[in-house]
């Protein structure tokens, strides 16, 4: 279906994204993100498309209610405890295990690299990590 690099045009005629509305919308674009994220290196045409398809998987979560509503470090800590992670496999996200505790322990703040970088490793959309309201973000480090 995808080619080794396929322009962002050719991805929107190969799949074109459409809201997702039941089980069965959201198993094809599943199988086309897994399709991409197998391919390892991605173009950035085919990290905006990626990033179109993420988008589209939660908001159908969402409405679905299968997201909860928390996010930052709340939100870290749960993935960390489902995939049963210790804080050392995040060093490469933190560069030290003392900041990865410290993030951890609300005694410093994220910052939007690591909220980047959390994103990648975790596979999910960056906003999943930022609340709705944006008054609430006072978790996040600002430069």
């Amino acid at each position: 279906m995808l080619n080794h690099h396929s322009s962002y045009t050719q991805l929107l005629v190969s799949f074109p994204p459409r809201p997702i509305k039941n089980e069965e919308d959201l198993e094809k674009i599943q199988a086309v993100v897994d399709n991409l994220l197998d391919k390892g290196e991605l173009t950035e045409e085919e990290e905006d498309y990626l990033d179109l398809l993420g988008i589209l998987i939660y908001e159908y979560e969402e409405k679905q209610n299968l997201i909860p509503d928390i996010y930052g470090v709340e939100l870290l800590k749960v993935l960390i405890a489902d995939l049963n992670l210790k804080q050392k496999d995040l060093v490469p996200i933190f560069k030290t295990e003392s900041i990865v505790s410290d993030v951890l322990k609300n005694k410093r703040k994220l910052t939007v690299e690591h909220i980047e970088k959390l994103a990648k490793f975790f596979n999910v959309s960056v906003a999943v990590f930022f609340p709705k309201n944006p008054s609430e973000r006072d978790f996040l480090e600002v430069a």
